[in-house]
């Protein structure tokens, strides 16, 4: 968890299991929370095993996995691997920071409705003085040995999951940020909701439900609903934008999530109701050298893993309503006449120049055209809705070169990105250039419930031009 001296208004004075803090406990109205669904039992052993690679990944780097640091790259590549291996489909984010290039790892399991998309992550990395074991590689830890899980279960998702495990959280919650920065309005929109775990393993736990946001108080009461069920009393705790549900929150975003506590003293009632010692922090090595593999308290740790795998499977399954399949285009700015906008890729290929003409309007994308060494792309990620019965990606295309002969020099690959995954539609080349405009078409209803980026790779050699130029594209379903 962000220290509170890491953000801009100063939180000294916050005091977990104190200000700000409102009692519950197991007594609480059951007409007021959610009937609990059946719950898996996520392997306490396998977490703890999870604990034990990270804490080897930071003893074999300087003792720590912060941001910038090769610990926190391994960390990320340790966690990637488990997911690849399960089918998650994993995309890595890269960002700058002032300690160094950080990055966030999110992951989606290839089913479910995307237009209704449920959240769970925590951060992965560490303080700059300490491996981080229970801050916060027990989240981390819980998240993914539930998603693990999820995958071995045989489970049909109705919603779509994306788990995350953020970067640069001990800078100020940069990750989450980033995310949420760069994300689409429409991607955005499609976010149900987003439940974080930060710290679940505190050896002098406590078992605390976040309440800061209205708008996730149905989540809220889910996560106390559970904790009724088992008999383990809870408190609400307003964590004061400490932690990456933030960012979430700050778009309007339902979040809610669970914490073990961290720095502030057990409180007598606390440790009556709870066990432990009073008088003592949750987290007695909380930021420090000594928040290792020690410092994690195998029951809190065990809870707060089944608890995450209950709400895994229960908001997998959670009925948001159907979304009907749109019958338009799915693809924005599809001719290209508000120039780069809902297009990534390389800076240029879009364009309003003159020198080759659009088919309507005046913008395009010219691809190639520089008769030198060159690499150009453009794409856009979309999501086809599982409902579609049926999905095309058509664009109409003009060649012109000044190559000559039958060996393909340059070319013009039509791919699908999905995940890791990549697939060539088609490839064209200077060979058969027409310089009349032809619209190609591909049926691609095979990636209904995906979301995948369409891209253009434009490869072109060391001399003699070629241009491929493309307008009006189109993903249209029905």
């Amino acid at each position: 968890m962000v220290s509170s001296t890491s953000l801009t208004a100063p939180l000294a004075a916050l005091a977990f299991g104190l200000t700000g803090l409102v009692a519950a406990s197991a007594s609480a109205d059951p007409l007021s929370v959610t009937a609990v669904a059946a719950s898996p039992d996520i392997s306490v052993t396998n977490t703890q095993a999870h604990l034990t690679q990270l804490q080897s990944i930071a003893t074999a780097n300087g003792g720590n996995r912060g941001t910038g640091r090769p610990g926190y790259a391994a960390s990320i590549g340790y966690v990637k691997g488990k997911l690849d291996a399960a089918g998650w489909v994993t995309s890595v984010q890269s960002f700058s920071t002032s300690s160094g290039t950080s990055s966030n790892l999110v992951a989606e399991w290839p089913a479910g409705d995307p237009d209704h998309v449920v959240m769970l992550g925590g951060h992965l990395d560490s303080v700059a003085n300490g491996a981080g074991i229970n801050d916060n590689g027990s989240g981390s830890a819980g998240v993914l040995e539930s998603a693990l899980a999820y995958a071995a279960s045989g489970q049909s998702a109705k919603n779509r999951l994306r788990v995350a495990f953020w970067g640069a959280e001990e800078l100020g919650l940069l990750g989450s940020k980033h995310y949420m920065s760069t994300l689409p309005t429409a991607d955005k929109d499609k976010i149900e909701v987003y439940l974080n775990v930060d710290m679940i393993g505190s050896p002098n736990p406590g078992y605390f439900v976040y309440d800061d946001n209205p708008a996730g108080n149905g989540a809220r009461d889910e996560l106390t609903s559970w904790y009724t069920s088992k008999g383990i009393p809870w408190e609400y705790i307003d964590v004061q934008g400490r932690s990456d549900h933030a960012a979430f929150r700050s778009y309007g975003i339902p979040t809610a999530g669970i914490f073990s506590g961290a720095e502030t003293l057990k409180t007598s009632s606390q440790a009556q109701k709870w066990g432990g010692t009073a008088g003592r922090a949750f987290d007695p090595c909380y930021h420090s050298s000594c928040d290792t593999t020690a410092n994690i308290n195998a029951t809190s740790l065990d809870r707060g893993a089944d608890l995450i795998g209950h709400m895994l499977w229960l908001y997998a399954a959670k009925d948001y309503g159907t979304t009907p399949a749109p019958s338009g285009n799915l693809l924005e700015n599809p001719g290209f006449e508000s120039g780069a906008v809902s297009w990534t890729g390389t800076s240029g290929p879009i364009t309003n120049n003159s020198g080759r003409p659009a088919r309507t309007g005046t913008w395009k994308a010219w691809l190639g055209g520089n008769g030198s060494t060159s690499t150009e792309t453009v794409q856009q990620g979309v999501s086809i809705p599982s409902t579609a019965t049926s999905a095309t990606l058509s664009f109409w295309l003009r060649t012109d070169t000044a190559e000559s002969g039958s060996t393909a020099y340059d070319t013009l690959k039509v791919q699908l990105v999905d995940g890791a995954s990549t697939s060539t539609l088609a490839t064209y080349s200077n060979v058969g250039a027409n310089a009349t405009w032809t619209q190609k078409s591909f049926d691609v209803t095979a990636y209904r419930g995906r979301t995948v980026s369409v891209k253009l790779l434009l490869t072109e050699d060391s001399s003699l031009q070629t241009s491929f130029v493309v307008d009006d594209t189109s993903l249209a379903t029905s």
